[in-house]
């Protein structure tokens, strides 16, 4: 019954997709088969899949325990709040907590995970910095302004 429900919905969502792909305007400048073309694509593979869990379901699953669940929504939480620490935190700090918080979460050994979520921030600040060249702040700016 699961995957029915999950197909249903897939399909209503790639319908909708679909919809909101067909409104997009094409600009004076655009390629032969203009911007909706992979979002129209993306919503047909989507709606072919739902219909495919719909009319041929797996055996029902087992689901996970209620504490899993409870760790996953922590997890979403985390990275929602790391979404918003971004800017006005900068790059390293809410990136270590969120690593930190989300290895935890994997094992939960405080030391190991502080190091991970240190560890990992660095790294990918010097790989998104100058790697990548993004221009990403590794303190908050009002820490790295310089007085006038």
């Amino acid at each position: 019954m699961s995957d029915r429900i999950t197909g249903l919905i897939v399909s209503v969502l790639a319908l909708a997709f679909f919809a909101s792909a067909s409104q997009l305007e094409t600009p004076f400048f655009a390629d032969p088969l203009g911007p909706s073309a992979f979002p129209m694509l993306i919503s047909a593979v989507a709606f072919v899949s739902g219909c495919v869990m719909v009319l041929r379901p797996d055996a029902e699953p087992n689901w996970p325990a209620l504490s899993t669940f409870v760790r996953l929504l922590i997890a979403v939480l985390v990275l929602v709040l790391y979404a918003y620490g971004l800017k006005p935190l900068g790059f390293l700090l809410p990136t270590a907590l969120a690593a930190g918080a989300i290895s935890y979460q994997i094992r939960p050994a405080v030391l190991a995970s502080s190091l991970t979520g240190i560890c990992l921030s660095v790294f990918l600040f010097v790989i998104f910095k100058y790697g990548l060249g993004l221009s990403l702040f590794a303190l908050p700016r009002w820490l790295m302004a310089t007085p006038a």
